[in-house]
């Protein structure tokens, strides 16, 4: 079975580490860690990831900007992208449904279910998007 790509992005070298161990012991994803920001439009391209996670606050560059960054290559337009953000409580992520700049988001720390059900959903979503319309609506 292929492993869903996954990709970290967070200036905090602790926080994508406790990702990326989190995750990789589900067996289910292959995830790289990425603490610069700077580079993640470079890093997207060579490493072709099936969704990012992005912190929302960091001193370099904002996650708002390296999502736009990301969606502004035609290859990831559609590459679901999901925001760490310690700004919202586990509780709101769970019960609002709201999404943060047009991104979902999950809030720190992030428990391993919650970031799974999260990964599924929007690998889910992509796929069905991906799909031709006529294949789409075939009963």
């Amino acid at each position: 079975m292929k492993k869903s790509r996954i990709l970290v992005i967070d200036d905090n070298i602790d926080a994508t580490r406790v990702v990326k161990l989190t995750l990789e012991r589900t067996g289910l994803y292959e995830v790289r860690e990425l603490n610069s920001p700077a580079e993640a439009l470079t890093v997207v391209r060579e490493y072709q990831p099936d969704l990012i996670f992005v912190d929302v606050n960091m001193p370099e560059i904002g996650g708002g900007e390296v999502a736009f960054m990301i969606r502004s290559d035609k290859k990831f337009e559609r590459t679901p992208i999901v925001f760490l953000t310690s700004l919202v409580s586990e509780r709101e992520s769970k019960s609002t449904g709201v999404l943060v700049g047009g991104f979902h988001f999950v809030a720190k720390p992030p428990r391993l279910e919650r970031m799974m059900d999260c990964i599924e959903r929007n690998l889910a979503t992509a796929s069905i998007e991906e799909r031709p319309s006529t294949e789409r609506n075939t009963p």
